[in-house]
């Protein structure tokens, strides 16, 4: 009985410890904005509340996604489609939960060691080499890294993508070169904590978007002779649902919207509620434009491309554009924060100094988008070898060994969830997690997208000037010369 009570008091005191922490970080913050009188600017630029977290969630989840699940759709058929979005839905949420325990345990560690985080942001790699060690640490920088730049790289191929269909005097190969000058412009936000106004923003822009491309679809109608063939080959199915693990599995930002956050320990069901109004927003416009378009999506990876060319449309795509930008400043953040531990200005308080030392990390981002402009394939690529590992297998496992031993358990700073009470039970989940993930998502995923990937590069090559593009008529001939 006294080891229990005394693990029970060390629990209290780390909870103590965190509340703390938290109430004089959300004082200062508090202070500081009263002390500035109320603005446009602090309500707009300074966020670290729950709600803020759940449209910072909310927002990332879903970008240029979106446009691609239909055509997902008609890779796996329309029954798949749903279940396996379901399915990733909640495994993602899951391994967000493990994400933000691990963070919590972490923090919680180190305040007892007295360390202090005033200036420097926490993020994943750093959780792992603090619990399991350099080993960890550097597979988590090295996934996480790598995804995070794949990640906006495909952002970048969206936005060319997208223009496209409202501007197309300009080849997307043209288009990319503008929009990454665009979004280099992210290297100004200084944080998570700053991505406020943003975040609201952005996921009112995928809501309208998700609600038209459903409108859209259902008012245009079936196409003559539409068919629905899938899932017809193997090497599509997987491709399609590594896409969807892709979807769901946006989360490789978790710690650092976490540490944004006044009170991070509110963070755990965030997710889940993120990904549950996420569903509202997928299911219904990939379900509707595989309805009216059928296999014509086995050609056509972005849903814009077949929908019928009006102002509703483009308001679609100019909104989509905005939400990739701020998309990609999620994406690339993190990124921002590694090159600034590495470079040693993490802690430079000017915004310009620190924009200046960020842009180096835009221009790899920038050429990786020419070289690989293939929008939708890249998706599950990167999802069956990054994203697989980054968000679903490395927290599973580094839960299981952080808390392998009786005395971690007993000294956990956060008790079990309500729903599942059973450390036995949460070993179990955590490796079926890991097993599917690395069989399915990793294994059949990885061989499918990129045999899928390689295709493209075939049929269109690096450097490819206009991905999928229609092929453009000839120009109409001149009237004949009058004879006098």
């Amino acid at each position: 009985m006294l080891p229990q009570k005394q693990a029970e008091e060390a629990m209290v005191s780390t909870f103590d410890q965190i509340e703390s922490g938290d109430r004089d970080r959300e004082d200062e913050e508090r202070e500081k904005d009263q002390s500035a009188g109320f603005s446009f600017k602090t309500f707009l630029w300074h966020g670290g509340s729950v709600y803020d977290a759940w449209f910072s969630c909310a927002s990332n989840q879903v970008a240029q996604v979106l446009l691609t699940l239909p055509y997902s759709f008609s890779q796996l058929g329309m029954i798949s489609g749903i279940i396996l979005q379901i399915f990733y839905g909640i495994l993602g949420s899951w391994t967000a939960y493990l994400i933000s325990i691990l963070y919590v345990e972490y923090r919680s560690r180190k305040e007892k060691e007295n360390v202090s985080f005033k200036n420097h942001v926490i993020q994943w790699f750093e959780v792992l080499d603090g619990l399991l060690g350099p080993y960890w640490k550097a597979a988590g920088l090295a996934f996480n890294c790598t995804f995070l730049l794949f990640g906006s790289v495909i952002q970048l191929i969206a936005c060319a993508s997208n223009i496209y269909y409202i501007n197309d005097n300009l080849d997307k190969r043209t288009w990319t070169y503008i929009f990454g000058a665009c979004c280099a412009t992210t290297v100004f936000i200084p944080s998570f904590h700053n991505y406020r106004i943003w975040s609201f923003l952005g996921l009112g822009m995928t809501t309208y978007t998700a609600w038209y491309m459903a409108i859209a679809a259902l008012v245009h109608g079936q196409v003559e002779g539409v068919k629905h063939s899938g899932p017809t080959q193997l090497v599509l199915y997987f491709t399609g649902a590594t896409n969807i693990l892709y979807t769901f599995g946006g989360h490789a930002v978790t710690v650092e919207i976490m540490h944004a956050m006044w009170k991070p320990q509110k963070f755990k069901y965030i997710y889940l509620l993120a990904t549950l109004y996420v569903f509202t927003l997928t299911i219904p416009s990939a379900t509707a434009v595989y309805w009216a378009f059928g296999d014509q999506l086995l050609t056509h990876s972005n849903a814009f491309s077949l929908l019928p060319r009006t102002a509703w449309r483009d308001a679609g795509v100019i909104l989509m554009l905005i939400h990739q930008f701020i998309t990609f400043g999620f994406a690339c953040t993190p990124l921002y924060f590694v090159w600034e531990k590495v470079i040693g200005m993490h802690d430079t308080k000017s915004i310009c100094l620190r924009a200046l030392a960020r842009l180096p990390v835009v221009i790899p981002i920038w050429f990786l988008a020419i070289i690989f402009p293939f929008f939708g394939p890249i998706n599950s690529a990167v999802g069956a070898l990054l994203v697989s590992f980054t968000v679903y297998i490395i927290p599973s496992l580094a839960h299981m060994l952080t808390f392998r031993s009786a005395s971690a358990r007993q000294n956990a700073a956060e008790k079990l969830p309500f729903f599942l009470p059973s450390w036995t039970a949460v070993y179990l989940f955590n490796a079926f997690v890991v097993v599917w993930v690395f069989v399915v998502g990793f294994g059949f995923g990885g061989w499918a997208s990129m045999t899928n990937f390689i295709k493209q590069v075939d049929t269109f090559g690096l450097f490819a000037k206009c991905y999928q593009c229609a092929p453009k008529g000839p120009p109409p001939p001149r009237p004949a010369p009058a004879h006098h």
